[in-house]
């Protein structure tokens, strides 16, 4: 994003997350192509089409479950809500979902979105907590160790300081409680910066411009969690990368033909996410963790 486009979001009261979720592209990729989704779909290595859409994210979403190993009735977290549809899955399954948002509109669009689920399904009701909160900084949640997993969909990414937040799912999550997140990886040599930068500006991803192959199992062990495992899931989102680069490929050529392709950062974004992919830079990986049943301090006593 460039200074002038920061200085125009400041003007108007805008932060980079909310001028990245106001961006038009922004908008017609999560709210009209993924229908208020805002994750990948799960398809079968080798699949071609993307569609239908809704049930390759419902897939996504139900290996998200599945990673959490929990129970109905379980308390869980989820940290980056976007527009409620992970929490009405989860809540559906039977958990109770406490969820935090920064952004305004992603809270209006959970409450609507849990206002819906409540209307169509009376045994869920009550099942879903909507928060407006910075994952930054959980300490409104309580730290008392009463969550028994925490989870992030693609939203760990816009972490500006990691290590913050994985301090606060750690204090909030019950000892052997689970961390379960579907996030990015990159891997950027001098050749190939200015290609990752477009896609960690583009899509205001301030812990992909510092991502390396292993960040995320080495934050996660810092920040006092054991077991990390990691599955690649970047074939399985293939389909969904390839249709965002045709999606992002006209508004972005057309920009580009005017001069203007800084005036939607997320069409240059979703064009060079897909090249990134096939060139094996860019990773979809899923990774678990657990907090320790007892907690070791510096001095080594529990």
């Amino acid at each position: 994003m460039s200074s002038q486009e920061v200085a125009t979001n400041e003007k108007q009261g805008k932060s980079q997350m909310e001028a990245f979720y106001d961006d038009f592209q922004t908008v017609f990729w999560f709210d009209y192509v993924l229908g208020g989704a805002r994750h990948f779909g799960y398809f079968e290595p080798g699949t071609w089409s993307p569609f239908p859409m809704h049930r390759a994210l419902e897939r996504m979403e139900a290996k998200l479950f599945e990673a959490l190993q929990t129970s109905p009735g379980s308390r869980v977290l989820e940290a980056g809500c976007g527009a409620g549809h992970v929490a009405a899955y989860m809540a559906k399954q039977g958990l109770h979902v406490t969820v935090v948002d920064i952004l305004p509109r992603h809270i209006r669009l959970t409450e609507l979105t849990k206002a819906k689920l409540e209307q169509y399904s009376s045994d869920v009701k009550g099942s879903i907590e909507v928060r407006q909160l910075d994952y930054h900084h959980l300490d409104p949640l309580g730290n008392d160790e009463s969550y028994d997993s925490v989870y992030t969909i693609e939203a760990f990414v816009h972490a500006s300081d990691p290590m913050a937040v994985l301090g606060g799912f750690f204090r909030n999550l019950k000892p052997g409680g689970r961390v379960v997140m579907h996030e990015y990886e990159q891997e950027t040599s001098e050749d190939t910066k200015k290609a990752m930068e477009v896609v960690n500006d583009g899509f205001n991803m301030p812990l992909l411009a510092r991502s390396y192959p292993g960040i995320l199992e080495e934050l996660l062990e810092r920040a006092g969690f054991r077991g990390v495992e990691v599955k690649d899931l970047s074939e399985n989102v293939r389909p969904m990368t390839r249709l965002n680069y045709y999606n992002s490929c006209v508004p972005f050529t057309l920009l580009k033909l005017f001069g203007a392709d800084s005036l939607s950062p997320a069409a240059a974004a979703g064009v060079q996410l897909h090249k990134n992919l096939r060139r094996g830079l860019w990773k979809y990986l899923q990774v678990t963790a657990v907090k320790p049943l007892v907690t070791v301090a510096a001095d080594g006593k529990a």
